[in-house]
């Protein structure tokens, strides 16, 4: 007797080829393109008055931000993230848009460009505490190193003081009362050199990423602001939209333990491996760990050898995902806080990048100690490159990291 099959499932009840091809429709390959690590924010960091108010934060506020894509798609797609939020994010309406001029940190923006956003269908979004939404997707398209202009307005505000931002944006958002998402012009309104909400914008696209995480010397303390001149932002000119460039960084970030923001431990899965089309990762991180460790022989011997076991951890959780990772050598901090009479904490930073140098486990190896130590004095920066602090950067120190990244690395 002859078996049959009923509404496309053989006897042994499994979809037939010809079915399961029809019903799972070819899935869009999405690209992240611009990220914003999320942060807790601190109480200096909050949206300046009258927009934070006792347990109440953006109550019938419209946000206005500016973030610098560095791959270009056709089609977009956004990101908000309430991660550290104690209430409900309630976001009433998001809109997409072209900045005046195409700059970074304008609150106005092109005539006739705003689109609005949509969330499974629908014009708003309630993100979970704890949670992100990822918007629909939006045909409008981008640039290779373009800036666009996303403009959210809360007509509730969020019930917490409480919140998720990156403080570190070195770009220029705007605050205003009433809903404005589709208004060209703010006039009048509130600027704040800080991200709010916004975690990421995707494309669709055959390209590939390279994740940067790092402290604040990726996130670009030193740069100038609405410059785009970090060392992340100059090497995304320098690939020219061939590759997306995320910046997973943040001030004071740890790789150890917590501290602005979750250590790099914690962070990974969230900040790296559940990015969309990522094939590399930099790693840059780690003079916090020893800064901030007791200037002692035992105590910095101890933060050296967890630094590296904790790159060993990182380097394994990224090959398992197929991410190659780039290992970059620590800055020298001579001259700064950090710095100690008995050259402890130089003798860790030593001995780290020793290992990055010499072990063997990284992909490739970027040595930006040697691209900006002062040869008269390995301990210190280039006074050309020092912000003043003889730890940070300006943007020709960030410049000299930035073209020291060999471009064959992302191939």
């Amino acid at each position: 007797m002859r078996r049959r099959s009923f509404l496309g499932l053989a006897a042994t009840g499994v979809l037939t080829p010809a079915v399961a091809q029809a019903r799972v429709p070819r899935r869009t390959r999405w690209l992240t393109t611009w990220a914003a690590m999320p942060q807790l924010t601190e109480p200096h960091n909050m949206p300046p008055a009258p927009f934070t108010g006792d347990g109440l934060v953006l109550a019938d506020a419209t946000l206005r931000q500016t973030v610098r894509v560095t791959a270009g798609g056709t089609r977009l797609r956004l990101r908000f993230s309430n991660a550290f939020g104690g209430a409900v994010l309630p976001l009433t309406a998001v809109t997409v848009a072209r900045p005046q001029g195409g700059r970074a940190g304008t609150s106005a923006v092109e005539p006739g460009s705003v689109r609005r956003v949509t969330f499974s269908g629908r014009t708003s979004a309630a993100v979970p505490v704890g949670a992100l939404v990822v918007s629909d997707p939006l045909d409008f398209a981008v640039e290779p190193g373009t800036n666009l202009t996303v403009t959210a307005y809360l007509a509730r505000g969020q019930a917490s003081t409480d919140i998720t931002s990156h403080p570190g944006s070195r770009t220029t958002s705007h605050l205003i009362a009433g809903d404005h998402t589709e208004s060209v012009a703010l006039p009048g309104a509130t600027p704040t050199d800080h991200w709010y909400f916004l975690s990421g914008v995707e494309v669709p696209s055959a390209a590939d990423a390279v994740v940067v995480i790092g402290d604040s010397l990726t996130d670009g303390r030193g740069s100038t602001t609405n410059g785009n001149d970090r060392w992340p932002d100059q090497l995304s000119d320098r690939l020219r939209g061939r590759v997306a460039v995320v910046n997973q960084a943040a001030g004071g970030n740890r790789v150890l333990q917590d501290g602005l923001g979750p250590s790099v431990l914690a962070r990974l899965d969230r900040d790296l491996l559940t990015q969309s089309g990522v094939r590399w990762l930099v790693l840059f991180e780690g003079v916090n760990d020893i800064g901030t460790a007791d200037a002692t022989d035992v105590a910095q011997k101890a933060v050296a050898e967890d630094l590296i076991a904790a790159y060993r951890q990182v380097l394994d959780r990224a090959h398992a995902h197929d991410i190659e990772v780039c290992g970059a050598t620590l800055l020298p901090f001579g001259g700064h806080g950090y710095d100690d009479a008995g050259g402890f904490r130089e003798s860790a930073r030593q001995a780290v990048n020793h290992w990055i140098r010499t072990s063997r486990r990284f992909d490739a190896v970027l040595d930006f100690d040697a691209v900006v130590r002062d040869p008269a004095n390995p301990r210190r920066l280039l006074p050309v490159a020092d912000v003043g602090d003889g730890l940070h950067l300006n943007p020709t120190g960030y410049r000299m990291l930035a073209e020291s990244v060999p471009l064959g690395l992302f191939r």
